[in-house]
C-alpha cells in the first residue's frame, strides 16, 4: 500500500495557522504532514516569505507543504468576522504574531475559547510570558543572547547556527504539546492554550553546558576552543586539502583506528593508555594524527572507516545532499511545487521529517498552495454565497 493511501494519524484535524516565517508554519506542517486539514489564513498581499531572497528563499516552499491557503484582511471588520467563523470549525488554532496582535481582531484564545472550549490554541512567541515577552525576537536575537552564538563561533566571534534552530524547534515543540493537548482533550473534553517560545528553546539547546558549568565549575569554552570528551574528535585537513571528520569515542574505537590505519605504535604508547589521558593529551596527540593523516584521500579514510565501523563523516554542502545516496534510496526527499518567484510552477526536492510512521515517510500530499488557491472552497464550505463571497471581495475583505 502506498504510503498516501494510509490513514494518517492527524485525520479529520482542523487546524488554522495565522502564522508567517518559520516557527508557526514549522508548527502548522507537523500536523499537515500527519494527516491534519492547516488551513493558512495569508493576508489580501500574500504571506511576505512568498518573495524573500537569500537565506530566505525557500521558507514558503520548505515549511508550507499539505496546507490550504486563504486570503483575509483582518483589519477589514468583516475579514475579521471571516476569520473567527473559520476558527470556529478549529480543533486547533496557531498563530505566532506579537503579544496582544491577535486579541485586536477577536481572534485570541480568551476571545476564541469563550465561545469554543474545546479549542487546542498554539501561540508561538519569541519569548513566553516574562520581563522579555514585549520584545521582537528573531533567531539570530536568540541565539546571542542564550549562549548559542557564544557556542558556536571562535572565541570572541559568536556566530549563529548555520540554519533557524530556534525557529524550527520551536515550531516543533508547539506541535509537541498541541499533540499532548489533543490527548487531554480526549480526557477531559477541553481544550488549552499551548505556548512555545524561540528564547526558552534556545535556553534548552544550550542547557548542556550550563549544567556542564554547575557540575565541573568550569565554563564551557566556545566549540572551536573546546575542550572535547574524546580524544580523537574532529576534522582533519587531509591529501590535496580535502578534509574529512574522524573519531574514536571509546578505547575499543581507539584500538581499532590504530589497527586499520597502520599507527601501531601510538596503539602501544604508555601516554596514551585511555580516552582521559588521550583528552589530556591532544596538544600532542592531534598535531601527529594530522600529520600521519595527510597521507591518505578523503575517499580511502572514508572506505576504511566504513569497513571498520568507525565514526567518519564528509563534510558536505547542503546543495550536495540532492544527490546523497542515501537520502535518494530511503526517501527522505520529496518534490515540492515552486509557487512563487521565477521558478514558479517548477519543482524542487524538499527535506521529509526524519522519521517513519509503520515503516513509512511521511510525504507530501498537498503542494505548497498557491497565494489564497483554496479561498472561494473554504468560504463556501463556512456557507457563503457567491454573492456574500464577492461582496466581501468588494469590500476588499478577502482576495
Amino acid at each position: 500500500m502506498n504510503a498516501l493511501d494510509k490513514k494518517l494519524p492527524l485525520e479529520g484535524l482542523r487546524v488554522v495557522e495565522f502564522t508567517h516565517m518559520v516557527m508557526g508554519p514549522t508548527c502548522g506542517m507537523v500536523l499537515a504532514d500527519m494527516g491534519a486539514e492547516v488551513i493558512k489564513v495569508e493576508p489580501i498581499e500574500g504571506d511576505r516569505t512568498r518573495h524573500l531572497l537569500g537565506s530566505g528563499a525557500g521558507f514558503f516552499p520548505m515549511f508550507n507543504r499539505n496546507k490550504k491557503s486563504i486570503q483575509l484582511n483582518l483589519q477589514n471588520p468583516e475579514g475579521a468576522a471571516v476569520a473567527r467563523r473559520l476558527c470556529a470549525t478549529a480543533d486547533v488554532v496557531a498563530e505566532n504574531f506579537k503579544p496582544g496582535s491577535m486579541a485586536k481582531y477577536g481572534l485570541d484564545y480568551a476571545s476564541l475559547s469563550a465561545h469554543h472550549p474545546k479549542l487546542i490554541y498554539a501561540s508561538l512567541k519569541g519569548f513566553l510570558p516574562g520581563p522579555y515577552d514585549h520584545r521582537t525576537a528573531l533567531d539570530e536575537v536568540v541565539q546571542m543572547m542564550g549562549g548559542l552564538a557564544y557556542m558556536t563561533g571562535r572565541p570572541g566571534d559568536p556566530l549563529r547556527a548555520g540554519t533557524s534552530v530556534n525557529d524550527i524547534m520551536g515550531g516543533m515543540f508547539g506541535a509537541i504539546g498541541v499533540l499532548g493537548a489533543l490527548i487531554q482533550r480526549g480526557i477531559t473534553g477541553r481544550g488549552q492554550e499551548i505556548q512555545s517560545a524561540l528564547f526558552e528553546n534556545n535556553v534548552f539547546l544550550v542547557g548542556q553546558h550550563m549544567l556542564q558549568y554547575a557540575i565541573t565549575g568550569h565554563a564551557a569554552e566556545p566549540m572551536p576552543n573546546r575542550i572535547s570528551a574524546w580524544a580523537v574528535y574532529d576534522v582533519f585537513t587531509v591529501k590535496n586539502g580535502e578534509q574529512i571528520f574522524l573519531a574514536a569515542v571509546s578505547d575499543a574505537q581507539w584500538a581499532l583506528f590504530c589497527e586499520v590505519l597502520g599507527f601501531a605504535d601510538l596503539k602501544a604508547d604508555p601516554r596514551y593508555p585511555d580516552n582521559n589521558a588521550r583528552v589530556s593529551m591532544r596538544s600532542v596527540l592531534l598535531p601527529e594524527l594530522r600529520r600521519r593523516l595527510e597521507a591518505f584521500s578523503a575517499a580511502e579514510l572514508a572506505v576504511i572507516f566504513e569497513k571498520a565501523g568507525l565514526p567518519f563523516a564528509p563534510i558536505a554542502k547542503p546543495e550536495e545532499l540532492f544527490d546523497d545516496p542515501h537520502l535518494n534510496a530511503t526517501g527522505g526527499l520529496a518534490e515540492v511545487r515552486l509557487t512563487d518567484g521565477p521558478k514558479a510552477g517548477q519543482t524542487a526536492r524538499a527535506a521529509l521529517f526524519p522519521f517513519t510512521m509503520d515503516g513509512q515517510r511521511l510525504g507530501v500530499r498537498h503542494q505548497p498552495p498557491k497565494q489564497g488557491e483554496n479561498t472561494d472552497e473554504l468560504l463556501q464550505s463556512l456557507g457563503l454565497s457567491p454573492v456574500e463571497i464577492e461582496h466581501l471581495r468588494a469590500q476588499k475583505a478577502v482576495a
